[in-house]
């Protein structure tokens, strides 16, 4: 029966290698920061789950393995309203859609949720800017 035990616990941690590397090109390949975020969080969280749960059933004490699905869980509640935040910060900010994306539901939805103006980057020669370090008497 142990041996069963560690067999599935290798096919899990390997599963989790297989959507950590999922997330990590879906981070290198795609097109814009949503989904960009999107591969991230959704194929790291059930990266990290499956090898959390790989830890459980191979852990030396009940102590350990209880540790290792609770981060399970604390991971799944945060990890998809962190994503969830941060891309609603981004859009906030005026980061934009890919050009090919196909429908952008934000503008109708009366959350209250309002672009924030960046004030314009300065203009003209670099002498007329004041540098870093310059203080203003």
């Amino acid at each position: 029966m142990i041996d069963v035990i560690r067999i599935l616990a290798a096919l899990l941690a390997l599963g989790g290698a297989l959507f950590t590397l999922a997330a990590a090109i879906g981070v290198l390949r795609l097109p814009d920061l949503y989904t960009r975020m999107h591969a991230a969080s959704k194929a790291g969280s059930v990266a990290t789950g499956m090898v959390m749960i790989a830890l459980a059933l191979v852990a030396a004490s009940t102590g350990e393995a209880l540790r290792a699905l609770a981060a399970v869980l604390f991971f799944l509640l945060t990890a998809p309203i962190s994503a969830h935040l941060l891309a609603r910060a981004a859009y906030a900010t005026g980061t934009r859609l890919w050009p090919d994306s196909v429908l952008d539901e934000m503008p109708q939805q009366p959350t209250g949720l309002r672009r924030i103006k960046l004030p314009p980057e300065p203009s003209g020669p670099p002498a007329d800017r004041p540098s870093e370090g310059s203080v203003k008497p």
